[in-house]
């Protein structure tokens, strides 16, 4: 048995009890870190497991048959989830992504997207809900998803090619079955439906220009991720990683793109658009975008927090540390004290690892312990 790999150091409330404390901060929609940034999305893990065992992200030879996976108490309750999600609502988030591992594999997942659909910002308005996932399980559950009060969702999926699909999920889960789920989620009526690929150079680059080609005006937006840095089990190294700009240019020979303009403050994929034979966008040919948190570090406006499954913050996909807001709820603590401690954990944030992983010795960039991606979502 492997031990478990959450690398974290753990901060609990007690160690920073007295500032909460001492230096109330009364909610005003508009919290701001260190350098400015303001708090608008919250990426809520629901669970640690997956049924896929990506290499990039839950290798099989860590999460094997033994690997120890927390037991369902450790997990926040939809219900302490809920109530959570309603005080970072008084903060500014007005966006809540659901990840896992893989979210669809937490029974009554509708449940919980009802609970959240019912809350309302501080002007009224409904939160913007969505989720991530691999698409195994949406034939069966995007119907009653949609009805609970999910908006948009965005499949995983790496590549149209069968034997490359089951080899990069190392189950042998056929890539036919994630485009039926993306096809239900269609027809479930769920909007704004992307796709992402993460892109690894020794393994799936000849699927970019497939991908593309089959997406291309069907109202599905493409996404390419560069191959990141992760976690401490997925064995990255920067020769994996194709840069995004390459893909552009690759996409651009054979489909001629437009540059377009971001749609939010934020947005981590640079858009572009098929061209038509004008040469200006033509938006019936649809749209891919590019996310380039190796080569073209968007640090500077990230507004995204992320809450583990058991009721950990994090300020970075890439962070070391955590604070346990799991203490705070099951303790007693009233809603007052736990939105405090909110505020104080976003106010010292100034995390910006993409922006110096350049500059990091080799083995403090590479061998730098960090929570995984499959506890925090992506």
């Amino acid at each position: 048995m492997v031990d478990r790999v959450i690398p974290l150091v753990e901060q609990r409330y007690g160690v920073l009890q007295a500032p909460f404390n001492s230096q109330p901060i009364a909610p005003s929609g508009q919290l701001l870190d260190q350098r400015a940034r303001p708090l608008r999305d919250l990426r809520i893990s629901v669970t640690d497991r997956c049924n896929f065992r990506c290499s990039y992200c839950m290798p099989k030879d860590v999460f094997d048959k033994d690997y120890p996976y927390l037991p369902h108490k450790a997990l926040l309750s939809f219900e302490e989830i809920a109530r959570l999600a309603r005080l970072f609502t008084q903060h500014g988030v007005r966006k809540f992504r659901l990840t896992g591992g893989e979210p669809l594999l937490r029974k009554d997942l509708d449940q919980l997207v009802a609970q959240l659909a019912a809350l309302r910002t501080p002007e009224g308005d409904a939160m913007d809900i969505t989720l991530t996932t691999n698409g195994s399980l949406l034939r069966r559950k995007a119907r009653l998803l949609k009805d609970a009060g999910l908006k948009r969702v965005t499949v995983s999926l790496d590549g149209l090619d069968d034997a490359t699909f089951r080899r990069m999920n190392d189950v042998d889960f056929p890539v036919a079955d994630v485009l039926d789920g993306i096809e239900a989620a269609r027809e479930a009526g769920l909007s704004d439906i992307k796709v992402n690929m993460v892109v690894k150079r020794s393994t799936n680059v000849d699927q970019i220009l497939p991908m593309a080609q089959h997406f291309r005006g069907t109202g599905v937006t493409l996404r390419f991720i560069e191959y990141m840095d992760v976690g401490a089990t997925n064995g990255w190294c920067m020769d994996e990683v194709l840069p995004s700009a390459e893909v552009v240019k690759l996409l651009n020979a054979e489909m001629p793109l437009v540059q377009l303009e971001p749609t939010a403050v934020g947005e981590t994929a640079k858009r572009w658009g098929y061209a038509g034979s004008d040469g200006q966008h033509q938006p019936s040919l649809g749209e891919i975008g590019v996310i380039s948190s190796v080569t073209q570090a968007f640090c500077g406006d990230c507004n995204r927090a992320r809450l583990s499954t058991e009721g950990r913050l994090y300020l970075c996909l890439f962070a070391d540390k955590g604070w346990d807001l799991r203490e705070l709820l099951r303790n007693g603590a009233d809603d007052a004290t736990i939105s405090n401690a909110i505020a104080h954990i976003w106010g010292q944030r100034d995390d910006r690892y993409s922006e110096i992983r350049s500059s990091l010795p080799p083995d403090t960039a590479q061998g730098r312990k960090r929570v995984e991606m499959s506890y925090i979502g992506g």
